[in-house]
């Protein structure tokens, strides 16, 4: 893969052999970062686990203490009063059923996040086939099928971000953008750290955390020490 001359100046600032710090991985990440726009800072964390194993399935959501820098669009699924309730609070989209040609046939996806009151479930359970390979799927374990719209939709937009292993039993998840100082970084990954500590499955053997890989969208990963990530 051929790599372009900012990409290849980026590396020059990470040593390949090292395991860094999260505070010194966080600042050559965000200098590292020289796009022309303002580049989404990821966290890459492999696990030792088993995702085929639904005691080893982790899933969860957390609320970032300085948000994710993105504007989230959300689409909440509920009617009557619960419907009045999620417009007030803020949702962008508030519907039910009618909604389900539009997103199943027109292919609407004006939306990054799906919250859905419990009694809405079987009208969103029939949009499973194309919003759960997008991982748009509410999920109580998320807080994303839920009675309290209000709530769910004022975490969404505080930054909260749903984090779930995917089929290589990896974590990827945004802890903010390139133009957060060093210190609203270093915030979001720790709180984004001591929620996947907390979730570590009991049915475990061996490692929990193999790896941590922080990048930005264009730039170079720089792997983190994990002894000093992994919870006690």
């Amino acid at each position: 893969m051929k790599r372009g001359k900012k990409y290849l100046e980026a590396a020059k600032l990470v040593n390949r052999g090292n395991l860094y710090d999260a505070g010194e991985a966080l600042a050559i990440v965000k200098k590292a970062a020289t796009a022309k726009f303002d580049e989404t800072i990821e966290a890459h964390i492999r696990t030792g686990c088993d995702g085929r194993h639904a005691d080893q399935q982790i899933r969860g959501a957390v609320v970032l203490p300085h948000g994710t820098g993105k504007t989230v669009r959300i689409l909440v699924f509920a009617k009557g009063a619960k419907a009045d309730e999620a417009q007030a609070a803020g949702a962008d989209y508030v519907g039910g059923e009618e909604l389900i040609p539009k997103i199943q046939n027109d292919g609407w996806f004006e939306f990054d996040v799906v919250v859905a009151t419990p009694d809405m479930m079987g009208v969103v359970g029939r949009l499973g086939r194309v919003l759960g390979p997008k991982g748009l799927m509410p999920n109580p374990k998320a807080g994303t099928v839920t009675m309290d719209v209000t709530k769910a939709v004022n975490d969404i937009k505080a930054g909260k971000i749903e984090y779930r292993l995917d089929k290589t039993n990896i974590i990827h998840v945004p802890i903010g953008k390139a133009s957060f100082t060093e210190e609203q970084l270093a915030d979001n990954f720790q709180a984004l750290m001591d929620a996947i500590n907390k979730a570590k499955p009991a049915t475990l053997k061996g490692q929990y955390l193999k790896s941590v890989t922080l990048t930005s969208t264009m730039g170079p990963g720089v792997k983190c020490n994990v002894v000093k990530l992994a919870g006690n």
